[in-house]
Formats: structure tokens, C-alpha cells, sequence
């Protein structure tokens, strides 16, 4: 007789008891943890640690149960479709043969960040979500659909975002991935986002989302980011926590598959008159159980946010695990935290036989681990694994980056390109005039279109000048690096720079918008000034010379002066005075 788990006519509550009730405890744990995992040439297993994984791919799956890996490293999409495959078929050599769910950070844009994002390689690429926060809500609903499709070509079912976060405090590294700064345009952005990966409701054409960070990561102390231990404080001096949690609301009316508190610990935070205990979101019972679970009503799953229980050691460097709050206590204590807050899965750890110890030894009830058991496999079986997890390697390899996809990418590209200053008017540029262009920031080939390319600003009709948004680098601890905070300030040797360039020929800026900039010393020198969130050389050449309208809108004011970002709240979104763009800006001579 046919295991019922195995019958596609049981509904997936109906199917998920009959498994559960199979499951040994270390089957159940195995559920419970959420690592990195990555792929090997060809798309092959990895049976060594990786770069960021911690064990050999075999290691994790049999010995340790787990069936849930966000991937890091991918190759061609017709290898990743190959590593998928093998992976989902190692799955099926165990006992109950649990498929596989493989997720992943955002990977359609530019940002390679191994701690957020990876830009994307092979697959079509888009500005990053603040540029289409710039854009309209079809736009962003296009983007999810497309994205969805080569998600599900290569095997990847669940991802871990949307980042709905408010870029309520210009200083946060982290808002490149978010909706801006207003929490009505990111809850638009929310739902049409969700509505693109997941559908109508989860099936087996979904990629489940799991929604970030609960209940808003945001309001970040003097910017810091709480991936490090100089970061871990939350604040609300503007009272806004309300404001911040506005976007997750939408997402559980709108059906999200999971949720992920972030590291931050909040400062003097009260619910209902009653402080919150000040230990990170993922630790903290009052947030998930309390808030999340009883108050809102969300009964998906949740997980936590990376390494909360131990230190995370690699390529040289550490990153202390992100327990703030909870330092002292040791990785069990802090593993019996974070499950009696109400979390479902532990990200970036393996440590499956502490948890298994702890449940033998009467510290946890296995009836906690079944309640999570539950919502992971339930999941699962919504998604359709149980009953087909392969994927065709032709198929990716036609769908992922087709020319379609990738030609709606590049107009997203152009279009989120927003027109702060245009004197003159000197936009559209008409495509090479005979006009001598020199260009910093930009390849010379997609400067051809313009002109002829010069070596020397003061023999050019026209400078066009590419500048990334500034920041102070840092690298002390793991992924330090490649996240981009403290000043908003460009340095006094590219403004005299700048003045130099201005003084000779007519100067175009493009200022790369990641974060705000202080742009206050670059406006006077601009004949045109134009922001981007993620757009090719060639897309923002499409866009100056008006191939495709330029029509994006600032996700977020742009403060006048560092002084003004200093006294501002963190925590109340476009709060600096007299900023020198409001939100929402676009230059008043743009066309409509």
C-alpha cells in the first residue's frame, strides 16, 4: 500500500500528519535548520566545505537530515538546473526521501554581497529593488513574475525576500534591498512583489517568500548595521515602530510563506504599555509569539536570520554570532531561546545534534520540535516537491536570461534612471552628433553611442562622470566590507575633481543612490545631475538620450548635509531637515 504522505489526491495538512508521524526526532530536527550550501563545477555536488558552507553536501543531507540550503555559488543556468537535480536525488536515497528546498538571496541585480545579495550571473539582470520602488507597481510585478520563472527553471522554490524594511535612517548599508523610505509605497510594492514570486495562492508553480526583517529592520542606531556587534541596537526616538511594522501586516493579508525577524535589539520598545525585553528579534518571545503569532495571526514559518548561535569563521576572518542581548549565554541555551520565541528554523547553522540532545535530555519537548516539523513539511508539500522536484537543464538553459527576459530588465535599467537636475534642457542627447565625450565611471563602448571618446576632459564637448555612492570602507570582521556604511559625504578631492571637469565642459553627473548621497556640493556643478539603483552603462546611456524614458522617482528624500542626517530620527522615515530632494522627486521638466 502507497504511504499517504506519497498520495498527490491527500491534501497537504492530510499528507503532512501521515509523515510527521513517520519521522524520527533526527528527521524532525533535520527540518529545523537552514544553512548555506553551494554548487561544484558542472553543477556537482560539493563533498568538501566550501567557501561558505560548513560541511560537504552529503554530510548535511544524510548525516544530519536537513533539507533546506540557501545556495550561494551557482554556475551556467543549465548547471545550476544539473545541481539542483543531483542534490534533489541525494534527498531521495533517504529514509522518507524529503525533498529538497532550495532558496536563495536576491540575485537579479548588481550587488554582490555574500552576507545580502549576489548580482546576477546568468541570470536577467534589474536595478536593484530601490530602483524599482522608483518605478510603478506593473513594473515590479513583471520583474517578480520573470524572476519567479527562471527561479523555478533552476530548481530555487523559496526566497528569501522581499526586504521590506523602512530606509527610514539614511546611514543603513542595507537599503539597496528595501522599498525606500515610505511605508504606503513599500506595502504597493509588497503585495505586487508577492503576488509575482508566490501567485494566487502557494502551488506548485510558487516560489514561497519569505518576507524581511520583522518587524522592520530599519531604525538601526546611528545607521550601524546590525550584522555586526557595533550594530545591534534598534531605536525608536520618534516613536515610529508602528510605522516600520505597517509593511508586515500587508504581508500576511497577502498570504507570505514565511517571515524573518533581523538581528537588531530594540531600545527601550514598548507593546502595550510593557517593555520589550532588549535581546535580538530572533530571541525575542514578546516579538515572534507575542506580536507576530497572537496579534497578527501568522501561523507560516519563520526564520531566523543568519548565525545567531555561533560564531561564523571563514576566508580568515570571524563574525561573532549574532546574539545580542544574549551573549552570555552558551549555543544550547541560546538554540532553547530562540525556539521558546516562537521560530521555526534556525538560518546559517547545522548544530542538529545539540538540538536532538536537548530534546532527549527533557529541555525541550518534542512536541515544540513537531509544531515547526509541521509548518516546514506543510510547506513543502504546498510547494508540489514531494511530487516532482527535478527540473528540465533545457529548459533552464533556454529560460533563464532569454533575451526577452533579459531586454525587460534593461528598460527596468533605464527607466528607474530619476532626473534630479536638467539644465538647459540638455536631455534627451541626441546619439552621436560628432560630439567629443570623456567619461570616468563608464566604458568607452557604451560612451561610443554618444560621441567620440577623449582621453582629456578640457577636449570634450561633454563629461559624463559615474559615481558610486560613498561610503567609509571597514574590514575587520567577516563581510564587513562589502557593506556600505557611515558617511553619506564624498570626498573633497572628487568634488574639486568634479569643479575642474565643470569649468572645462558641460559635466552630466550620475550618482549611484545605493544610499542616499549628500549631493549638496555636486548640484551646483551639474549641468545634469540623474540617479541610479542598479543600471548598466549602457542602459543609462538608453536612458540620457531618451531610447528609453527615464521616469524613476527618489525611493527616499536626499538629506543637504550630514549635520541634518545626525539629528534626524532613525526611525521616521524622510526626517532631515530641508533636504535637498524630497522623496518622491523627479525634475519638474521631465517628460510624463
Amino acid at each position: 500500500m502507497r504511504d499517504s504522505y506519497r498520495d498527490p489526491r491527500q491534501t497537504p495538512a492530510e499528507r503532512t500528519t501521515d509523515l510527521l508521524g513517520r519521522l524520527s526526532l533526527e528527521e524532525k530536527v533535520g527540518l529545523m535548520f537552514h544553512t548555506v550550501i553551494e554548487s561544484g563545477p558542472g553543477g556537482s555536488l560539493v563533498e568538501t566545505t566550501g567557501s561558505l558552507s560548513k560541511s560537504p553536501t552529503r554530510t548535511v543531507v544524510r548525516d544530519k537530515h536537513m533539507n533546506h540550503f540557501n545556495v550561494h555559488g551557482l554556475g551556467t543556468p543549465r548547471e545550476a538546473a544539473r545541481w539542483a537535480n543531483a542534490l534533489q536525488r541525494l534527498a531521495a536515497e533517504t529514509e522518507h526521501g524529503i525533498p529538497v528546498t532550495i532558496s536563495t538571496d536576491p540575485r537579479h541585480a548588481f550587488t554582490e554581497n555574500a552576507g545580502a545579495s549576489f548580482a546576477a550571473r546568468g541570470f536577467s539582470q534589474w536595478p536593484e529593488p530601490l530602483g524599482l520602488a522608483a518605478l510603478d507597481d506593473a513594473d515590479i510585478r513583471e520583474y517578480a513574475q520573470i524572476a519567479r520563472r527562471e527561479y523555478l527553471a533552476v530548481g530555487i522554490r523559496m526566497a528569501l525576500h522581499p526586504q521590506v524594511d523602512l530606509a527610514s535612517e539614511p546611514r543603513w548599508g542595507r537599503q539597496f534591498q528595501t522599498f525606500g523610505a515610505d511605508a504606503e509605497r513599500t506595502t504597493r510594492a509588497l503585495v505586487a512583489y508577492l503576488e509575482g514570486f508566490q501567485g494566487p495562492e502557494l502551488g506548485p508553480d510558487s516560489v514561497a517568500c519569505v518576507t524581511k526583517h520583522f518587524p522592520g529592520g530599519g531604525p538601526q542606531q546611528d545607521g550601524e548595521d546590525a550584522h555586526f556587534p557595533y550594530g545591534r541596537e534598534q531605536v525608536y526616538p520618534g516613536g515610529g515602530f508602528a510605522l516600520h511594522l505597517a509593511p508586515f501586516r500587508a504581508a500576511i493579508a497577502a498570504g507570505t510563506a514565511g517571515m524573518m525577524p533581523y538581528y537588531g535589539m530594540p531600545i527601550g520598545l514598548e507593546l502595550d504599555g510593557e517593555p520589550v525585553e532588549e535581546v535580538g528579534f530572533g530571541y525575542n518571545r514578546a516579538i515572534i509569539t507575542g506580536l507576530l503569532r497572537e496579534r497578527l495571526g501568522f501561523d507560516g514559518v519563520v526564520v531566523t536570520d543568519w548565525e545567531l548561535i555561533h560564531d561564523n569563521v571563514a576566508q580568515g576572518q570571524v563574525l561573532p554570532a549574532k546574539a545580542w542581548g544574549v551573549e552570555h549565554l552558551s549555543p544550547a541555551e541560546r538554540l532553547i531561546t530562540v525556539i521558546d520565541a516562537g521560530c521555526d528554523q534556525f538560518g546559517g547553522e547545522e548544530c542538529t545534534d545539540l538540538l536532538v540532545d536537548l530534546v532527549r535530555t527533557g529541555h525541550i519537548t518534542e512536541g515544540r520540535i513537531d509544531v515547526s516539523a509541521r509548518r516546514l513539511l506543510e510547506l513543502k508539500f504546498r510547494l508540489g516537491l514531494f511530487d516532482d522536484p527535478y527540473v528540465d537543464e533545457d529548459a533552464a538553459e533556454r529560460i533563464v536570461g532569454s533575451p526577452a527576459h533579459s531586454d525587460a530588465g534593461f528598460r527596468a535599467q533605464a527607466a528607474s534612471v530619476t532626473v534630479l537636475r536638467d539644465e538647459g534642457p540638455l536631455l534627451p542627447l541626441r546619439p552621436n552628433e560628432g560630439r567629443r565625450v570623456y567619461v570616468e565611471g563608464m566604458s568607452a563602448a557604451a560612451a561610443a553611442e554618444l560621441g567620440t571618446v577623449v582621453g582629456r576632459a578640457e577636449d570634450a564637448d561633454l563629461a559624463i562622470v559615474r559615481l558610486p555612492a560613498p561610503f567609509e570602507p571597514r574590514d575587520d570582521l567577516l563581510f564587513e566590507s562589502l557593506f556600505h556604511q557611515g558617511s553619506l559625504e564624498y570626498r573633497p578631492g572628487l568634488v574639486a575633481r568634479l569643479r575642474g571637469i565643470a569649468a572645462v565642459t558641460t559635466l552630466i553627473v550620475d550618482a549611484g543612490l545605493e544610499r542616499p548621497a549628500i549631493l549638496t556640493p555636486i548640484l551646483p556643478l551639474a549641468t545634469v545631475l540623474v540617479g541610479t539603483y542598479g543600471t548598466s552603462d549602457a542602459a543609462l546611456v538608453a536612458a540620457l538620450t531618451g531610447r528609453i524614458r527615464p521616469r524613476g522617482r527618489l525611493p527616499f528624500e536626499i538629506p543637504r548635509s550630514m549635520d541634518a542626517v545626525r539629528v534626524s530620527h532613525e526611525d521616521i522615515p524622510n526626517d532631515t531637515a530641508d533636504p535637498l530632494f524630497p522623496a518622491g522627486f523627479r525634475w519638474s521638466g521631465a517628460s510624463e
